[in-house]
Parts: C-alpha cells; sequence; structure tokens
C-alpha cells in the first residue's frame, strides 16, 4: 500500500483522460462485480466521456455476472478458481455486435 504505484491508482481520476477520448467507446460491467462496481463506475465512465464530446459511447451492465464477466452468485474473488464458465457467451456476442456495428459506420 505503500508503493508508488498503488498511491498513484487510489488517486489517479480518470475522468479528465475521459474527457479526451474521441473513438467509439463500449464499455461493459458484470453487475456483481466487486472489485469495479457498476453502480458508481458505469455512469461515471459514461458522463465522462459525453462530457469531453464523445457521441459515440455505448455502456452495459449484465446481470449476474461478475469482474471476469462469469455468472456468479456472490461476485467475490474467491469464487473466480470456482466457476467453470471461462467468459459469458451474451458477453462476446454484445462485442461482436458493436465491433459489426463499429466497421459498417
Amino acid at each position: 500500500m505503500t508503493t508508488p504505484w498503488f498511491r498513484f491508482f487510489l488517486t489517479y481520476a480518470p475522468r479528465f483522460t475521459l474527457h479526451k477520448v474521441r473513438c467509439p467507446v463500449l464499455a461493459l460491467y458484470g453487475e456483481k462485480d466487486l472489485q469495479v462496481p457498476p453502480k458508481e463506475n458505469a455512469p461515471a465512465v459514461y458522463e465522462s466521456l459525453r462530457a469531453g464530446g464523445n457521441k459515440q459511447v455505448a455502456v452495459k451492465v449484465f446481470p449476474g455476472l461478475n469482474h471476469l464477466f462469469q455468472h456468479c452468485q456472490t461476485g467475490s474473488p474467491t469464487e473466480y478458481a470456482r466457476i467453470e464458465e471461462t467468459f459469458a457467451p451474451q458477453v462476446l456476442q454484445t462485442i461482436g455486435d458493436w465491433l459489426l456495428q463499429q466497421i459498417r459506420r
């Protein structure tokens, strides 16, 4: 907790960097993510990107998924190794659909 990286990590405010992003953005969250809680982070990312002028922003929260986009019970990192699913198919589908949409633009 006293390393320079950790101190930077705790004080970093990504909104200023997000204001500068001009490319299309797809931000995905698992509803049960305890590491990057979607309730606080999804709106903040969306608002920061839009405040910077980015008009191509999509944010989606997937019900029942954890930080690794696995179906889970609690979302706790201690649960990760016990889950057989590698990555939820609906997230892969969303990413693929979004990419195709971007290519067609």
